[in-house]
């Protein structure tokens, strides 16, 4: 943390096509090497597959996909006394969906289709109904907070 101001958060442009700020954040967390046309490709491409296979307006999905995969607690390591605890704190907003759209991304590129679009289309259908790799991480991460909730007086 910066000891003399606080840092603003930057403004991010809507999307062109959908208009939408989700969707503009997911095309730079889908970026690589700074080559956006790309990422609005293989995004725009994905929610062609996806309109295609559920015959419906493929932006409420994403965003459901989303909201499905976005975490309400995670565990924070904490050091006390000598020995390391995994405390569980709730999950600040911005963290929520930074990590709900790495976990999408992540597992989308670990599934068997053959394009990403392909691959990211399943993950999104997949997680708009609440299954999916992405989904199985966020109830680990419930799980491992729950197992550790006798360390929750170590939050501060």
């Amino acid at each position: 943390m910066p000891r003399k101001r606080v840092i603003e958060r930057r403004a991010i442009a809507v999307d062109w096509k959908y208009n939408s700020i989700l969707a503009a954040k997911f095309i730079n967390n889908l970026m690589r090497r700074g080559k956006k046309s790309t990422a609005q490709s293989i995004l725009y491409d994905a929610f062609d597959i996806v309109r295609e296979k559920t015959k419906q307006d493929p932006l409420p999905i994403f965003q459901k996909a989303i909201q499905n995969v976005e975490p309400l607690v995670e565990v924070k390591s904490r050091r006390v006394g000598g020995s390391t605890y995994q405390v569980p704190t709730e999950v600040a907003p911005g963290r929520k969906l930074a990590l709900s759209m790495r976990w999408l991304i992540g597992f989308a590129k670990a599934r068997g289709e053959k394009t990403m679009a392909a691959k990211l289309a399943g993950e999104l259908i997949d997680a708009a109904n609440s299954r999916g790799a992405s989904i199985k991480k966020k109830e680990d991460t419930h799980r491992m907070a729950e197992a550790n909730k006798a360390f929750a007086h170590y939050r501060w």
